[in-house]
């Protein structure tokens, strides 16, 4: 019997989950934090990755101790400290400020189909990683991210694409990952087997 199912994701030990959702054979690796956050089918997280405020596509590949959606912290202010937020565990007369939680929660990190992020990458709030691109292990993305580019470095910058432009956007308009799961076990052997051109060649219609 196959591991994942459609039905509910698999999550590994030590998980804490908040306000997301998750799409079929969606995986969450042992003591990942996940929080507002929306998973597309298929798509996982290794081990500690800890994603906030964040759309995530499908067949996304997420490697252990990522960070997705950082959560920011004040510096207009006099002070960047918790307590200046998360006043009320500090003083019972004191109250949330709810309306800073709220412009987080809106800053939302968007990450495209067929994507992955390496071990210890970080993705900063509101920046879009388009389908098909690679985050190379330990990069920091603070800018959007074209689709099918491999970027690396702190700050992450582009290294070169992952497929040629033309192939890219023709991968881009075949999505296959909106095929069916019989459809994908149907092409299975092709997947592993064809280059993206020689796929490309035999699925377009």
């Amino acid at each position: 019997m196959a591991r994942l199912s459609e039905k509910a994701p698999f999550l590994h030990p030590e998980c804490e989950i908040t306000d997301s959702t998750f799409g079929a054979f969606v995986e969450i690796g042992k003591g990942s934090r996940v929080a507002n956050a929306q998973f597309g089918d298929y798509s996982y997280c290794d081990r500690y990755a800890d994603i906030a405020n964040a759309r995530i596509g499908k067949f996304a590949n997420i490697a252990a101790f990522s960070r997705i959606g950082a959560t920011d912290h004040p510096l207009h202010t006099a002070t960047c400290h918790h307590f200046l937020y998360r006043s009320d565990d500090y003083w019972d007369d004191a109250r949330r400020d709810t309306a800073f939680f709220n412009h987080r929660r809106s800053r939302t990190a968007q990450i495209g189909h067929d994507t992955w992020i390496g071990a210890g990458a970080m993705i900063k709030p509101e920046v879009t990683l388009g389908h098909g691109a690679v985050v190379a292990a330990g990069a920091v993305v603070t800018k959007n991210v074209d689709p099918y580019t491999i970027v690396a470095g702190m700050p992450a910058k582009p290294l070169r694409w992952r497929q040629p432009r033309k192939i890219a956007d023709r991968l881009i308009a075949l999505a296959w990952w909106d095929w069916s799961h019989d459809d994908i076990r149907q092409a299975l052997d092709d997947f592993r087997s064809l280059r993206a051109e020689q796929f490309l060649e035999k699925y377009e219609t």
